[in-house]
C-alpha cells in the first residue's frame, strides 16, 4: 500500500525533469571530457576517481584517519587543481564563451580560399619530399599575438614560394613556428609553448611537441613538417594526427581553417577587430 502511494506522488512532469537534469550532467561532463582529451589533464580525472573510491571503501570500513585523510585532499585539491592544470581550465573556458564547444569551426570563403589552401598544400608537398622541417599554426578563435610576438613580423600574402623560403635550413627565419592569422602570414620564427605529455613519442621532436602544447592551451590547427622522415602531421585540441596524406591534410584544413574576417584576439561578440 505504501509503494502504490510513493508511485501516485510521481508525476510525468517529475520524471522528465529528472530525465532533463540527468541529461544536462552528462553532457557537461562529456563536454568537459571532450576538452580535456589528449591533455594531461585526462590523468587528473582518473586520479580523482581512485581517491572517490578510496574514500568511499575507507568510509565504508570505518577508517576514521584515513577517511579525514581523503577528506583533507578532496577538500584542498581544488585549488591545486587551478594551478596545476590552468592551461587546460583556460581552453574550456575560452571554447566556452565563443560557443566552440556547440559547434563547429567555421567554413573558408570563396576562390580566395581555395587558392591559399592550395598554396598550403603545395609548399607542404614540397617540403615533405626534400624533408625540410616545417612548423605552421593557424590561428582560430583564440588570439595568439603572445606568441607572435615571440618571433620576427612578417604580414604577408600565403603563397607556396613564401612558405618555402621561409622554412629553408640554414636561413634566419626557418627555426621556429609560423603563424597565419586569417589571410595572412602573420610571423615566423615564433616560440611555442612545449607540451610535456607522455603520449608523445620520444621519437618525435621538438617541433611535434611544440605544435602539441600550442593546441592544449588554444584552439589553433597546426601542420608539422618532419625534417627527419618527411612526414605530415598535424594538431588541434591537444590531439596529434600522424603521416597524413595530402589528401587527408587538404580535408582537415577545409574543416579547421577559416580566412573570414573578424575572428580575432579570443573571438566571439568581444573580439577585438
Amino acid at each position: 500500500m505504501q509503494n502504490t502511494n510513493m508511485f501516485d506522488n510521481i508525476t510525468t512532469a517529475a520524471v522528465i525533469t529528472s530525465v532533463i537534469d540527468i541529461i544536462i550532467v552528462w553532457y557537461v561532463f562529456y563536454l568537459l571530457f571532450t576538452v580535456m582529451r589528449g591533455t594531461k589533464a585526462i590523468q587528473l580525472i582518473k586520479g580523482i576517481f581512485l581517491i572517490l573510491v578510496g574514500r568511499a571503501v575507507s568510509n565504508f570500513f570505518d577508517l576514521t584517519t584515513t577517511t579525514e585523510l581523503f577528506d583533507t585532499v578532496l577538500e584542498w585539491g581544488f585549488l591545486a587543481i587551478i594551478v596545476i592544470f590552468q592551461p587546460e581550465l583556460r581552453r574550456a573556458l575560452e571554447q566556452l564563451g565563443r560557443g566552440s564547444l556547440f559547434k563547429g569551426a567555421p567554413a573558408g570563403a570563396g576562390t580566395d580560399y581555395d587558392q591559399m589552401r592550395e598554396a598550403i598544400i603545395k609548399s607542404v608537398r614540397y617540403m615533405a619530399k626534400r624533408r625540410i622541417g616545417a612548423l605552421i599554426v593557424f590561428e582560430k578563435g583564440t588570439g595568439l599575438k603572445e606568441y607572435t610576438e615571440t618571433g620576427i613580423t612578417i604580414d604577408a600574402n600565403i603563397t607556396a614560394e613564401l612558405l618555402i623560403n621561409i622554412f629553408i635550413p640554414n636561413t634566419p627565419l626557418h627555426d621556429g613556428a609560423m603563424i597565419i592569422s586569417g589571410d595572412k602570414i602573420n610571423s615566423a620564427a615564433s616560440y611555442l609553448p612545449l607540451s610535456d605529455s607522455s603520449k608523445i613519442a620520444k621519437s618525435l621532436g621538438t617541433r611535434h611537441r611544440a605544435a602539441v602544447g600550442i593546441s592544449e592551451v588554444t584552439d589553433a590547427f597546426t601542420v608539422i613538417v618532419s625534417e627527419e622522415t618527411g612526414s605530415i602531421s598535424v594538431t588541434y585540441g591537444g590531439k596529434l594526427d600522424k603521416e597524413l596524406t595530402l589528401e587527408e591534410l587538404d580535408e582537415l584544413l577545409k574543416k579547421h581553417w577559416s580566412v573570414l574576417p573578424g575572428v580575432k584576439e579570443g573571438g566571439g561578440m568581444f573580439a577585438r577587430k
